[in-house]
């Protein structure tokens, strides 16, 4: 798979976003702008949660503020105006059940696993007690990836005030980090500038003093630990109010998983609760890692002031996985299989992604722009033969003659 300048590894996508109010409304994204946001701290959350302003579906088409929206002027905006067309037709005839109960009912499956994984740890032999820290593993992944991401995007519900609500329960409580820095930073930064050098770069992933194999394999299981660490020292960056709430919200969900594991689980000693509580929490922390930088980093680069327009960076600029059943469930379809769709339509939940897949890299592939998909195990391969270029070294940048 070439890396080299301007040269992307497989097919890719772009993205499109919009508020979420009865039918999911699909506009197309112009260029995010930093300016005229709210800091991590302000009150603008709801603005942010989505990253952009609502907008009409114009592609990448101006909109000049008191007037009415300009026309697409260019080829690829009016590719991204079909296609925002074509999806919202298959939102727009999808039941509620397809946008997002499948989604809730995932959610709600996991919680109600939650006894059956505390009970099997009371046992004293060998196989119910692995079988209690596998379901509480990957309930826990379930809770505090694929619910507190689609929580981030406002894909659970239609309602601005329950998606505040599920927002502070999955990313707060659950995952033990603060919404405003999450959808900022996630939202805001990562989706708006993706694959845009200093911006949404994904170089908060990379770790240049580690080597590729404690990177890869042991780095991983410190993510329950730094995770809270990380969200303590970003606290520093919002309001105080919203520090509290956060810092209790955090208390809350350790004291409960402590607290269940010494009364309902029988664990003796609190060393070795906590220790069950760091091998839950870590028991899928490598693919998350893994996840996050096959789908991104290796890809196209761009200079924030030479960046093409959107449908040119997004399709260079994410990247498939094949569908796998425990990552699926755990983390969503839109975090694996569906992570072009999904840097396309954010607002969509994961089987919605799973919906539009077929159109969106049916579309990408007539109007030949790359549609990138990889396996798991070469994206490993890989970053373990050229860890140093592509986790070490700064990338190259990439320039699309013509289109920037």
């Amino acid at each position: 798979m070439p890396l080299e300048d301007g040269d992307p590894l497989s097919p890719g996508a772009r993205q499109v976003r919009g508020e979420t109010s009865g039918v999911p409304r699909l506009p197309a994204m112009g260029e995010p702008s930093l300016r005229g946001t709210t800091a991590p701290g302000g009150s603008r959350t709801d603005a942010v949660a989505e990253g952009w302003e609502p907008g009409p579906a114009l592609g990448d088409g101006d909109v000049t503020p008191g007037a009415a929206p300009r026309r697409a002027r260019r080829p690829e905006e009016a590719l991204m105006t079909e296609l925002s067309e074509l999806v919202q037709k298959v939102v727009k005839s999808s039941s509620w059940w397809e946008r997002h109960g499948v989604d809730i009912s995932i959610l709600a499956c996991s919680f109600l696993l939650l006894p059956a994984g505390f009970l099997c740890l009371r046992s004293a032999q060998a196989i119910p007690f692995l079988a209690g820290v596998l379901t509480l593993g990957v309930v826990h992944h379930t809770l505090t990836v694929k619910g507190s991401h689609l929580a981030s995007h406002n894909a659970l519900t239609e309602s601005k005030s329950w998606s505040k609500v599920w927002a502070i329960f999955f990313i707060e409580l659950c995952s033990a980090f603060t919404v405003e820095q999450a959808t900022y930073n996630h939202v805001k930064i990562h989706h708006g500038y993706t694959n845009v050098i200093g911006l949404g770069d994904s170089s908060t992933w990379k770790l240049p003093f580690l080597n590729r194999y404690v990177y890869m394999f042991i780095a991983p299981l410190a993510v329950p630990i730094l995770t809270p660490l990380v969200a303590l020292d970003l606290l520093r960056n919002v309001e105080w109010k919203a520090a509290l709430r956060t810092l209790c919200c955090m208390f809350l969900g350790f004291y409960c998983h402590y607290w269940l594991l010494l009364h309902v689980s029988g664990f003796q000693s609190p060393w070795s609760a906590l220790l069950c509580m760091l091998v839950t929490r870590s028991l899928l922390a490598h693919p998350y890692i893994h996840v996050n930088i096959f789908q991104h980093i290796g890809l196209p680069m761009f200079a924030a002031d030479r960046k093409p327009r959107r449908i040119h960076l997004m399709s260079r600029g994410v990247l498939n996985l094949p569908r796998n059943p425990l990552l699926d469930w755990s983390f969503g379809h839109s975090l694996i299989s569906c992570h072009v769709e999904h840097h396309l339509f954010p607002s969509l939940s994961d089987n919605m992604c799973l919906k539009i897949k077929p159109i969106v890299s049916q579309y990408l592939k007539q109007k030949k722009l790359p549609y990138n998909e990889d396996t798991y195990s070469s994206r490993l391969w890989l970053f373990l033969q050229r860890y140093e270029e592509l986790m070490v070294h700064s990338p190259p940048i990439t320039e699309l003659v013509g289109i920037q």
